[in-house]
């Protein structure tokens, strides 16, 4: 058999372990597929967004401090050729999404017929109706609740990265040097922790808006039943003759954005004025985010592997136990 190469041999060992730790690591419950027609949704008028940051703040004020600081030095994942991602010296930073901003400002502007326009679109994450980033978390770290909610449980995250690479938009962001994977085995397991929008599950769980949208002194973001969102999107945009994103991308989403703009034209000018990048997701439309090569070759090949690795980790917290006083 063909030797593996270094980065699909460690893709391989972390399967392995994601597969075992699964089994080991606490957790809330078991992830639920949102039912479409009950989840909430909220609708984002980019026409009433002045850009006046409150969501940003609000967002910041709830989610910052439970973001952790990485331990020093950051252990070096093998190879030595993996990256390491640290943004625990921009924490101040509100112009992209990191794991320390779950919630950014994207803006850029637009000529029309009446001139010169500045347009405003809070980004945080979609909250899919079928999000891949739960259906393919190796150790089911990311979950969705009936509200539509789409979040990551930080107890059983290992900061894998598939999250990553295969939401549409890349919106999940990665802090190493934090999370579980620390007391595991840190140079072979894992690469952090991954964080983004949570769409303030707690808050939804009490019957109450997420804190951006509460916080929007414009009442550009509306909150309610998907049902309700999306006959509100549709009148706004008949009574505009505009455009809306999010109802149908990526199988549909429980973030919708409408305008009185063409999102292809919003698009052109964010990849022209230069806002389109690593944390500035585009308006593109989703590809087959779930068909990227060798996306699910480390749960399949790893297979074999969970009951060994498995029986190595039980052994080790067993001993982590017998050494507590």
């Amino acid at each position: 058999m063909e030797r593996l190469s270094r980065p699909l041999r460690r893709r391989f060992l972390q399967g392995a372990a994601a597969l075992a730790v699964s089994a080991l690591l606490p957790g809330p419950e078991a992830s639920r597929a949102a039912d479409a027609a009950g989840s909430m949704a909220t609708v984002i008028d980019v026409d009433a967004c002045d850009g006046c940051g409150a969501c940003v703040t609000a967002c910041r004020a709830r989610n910052l401090a439970r973001v952790p600081l990485p331990v020093r030095p950051i252990p070096q994942p093998y190879p030595p050729g993996v990256r390491i991602q640290d943004w625990s010296d921009r924490r101040d930073a509100t112009d992209c999404l990191t794991p320390y901003n779950w919630l950014y400002l994207q803006s850029c502007t637009i000529r029309t017929a009446g001139g010169e326009r500045r347009i405003f679109l809070p980004r945080r994450c979609m909250q899919c109706v079928n999000p891949p980033c739960v259906n393919l978390c190796p150790t089911g770290a990311a979950r969705q609740r009936a509200t539509g909610a789409v979040y990551i449980d930080g107890d059983s995250c290992l900061g894998d990265g598939r999250c990553i690479r295969f939401c549409p938009w890349m919106i999940p962001r990665r802090q190493s040097g934090v999370g579980v994977y620390l007391d595991l085995a840190p140079r072979f397991l894992g690469n952090g922790r991954v964080f983004k929008c949570d769409y303030c599950q707690d808050l939804l769980a009490l019957g109450q808006a997420p804190a951006c949208v509460t916080a929007c002194p414009r009442k550009a973001q509306h909150f309610g039943p998907r049902a309700e969102m999306l006959a509100l999107a549709d009148r706004l945009v008949r009574e505009r003759n505009g455009d809306i994103y999010g109802i149908n991308v990526n199988g549909g989403t429980n973030t919708l954005y409408v305008s009185a703009l063409r999102f292809r034209d919003i698009e052109v000018e964010l990849l022209r004025q230069d806002q389109i990048g690593a944390g500035r997701p585009s308006l593109r439309p989703a590809g087959a985010s779930m068909t990227r090569e060798n996306g699910l070759l480390g749960p399949v090949l790893a297979a074999p592997l969970a009951g060994a690795g498995l029986a190595c980790l039980r052994l080790w917290r067993d001993r982590q136990k017998g050494r507590r006083p």
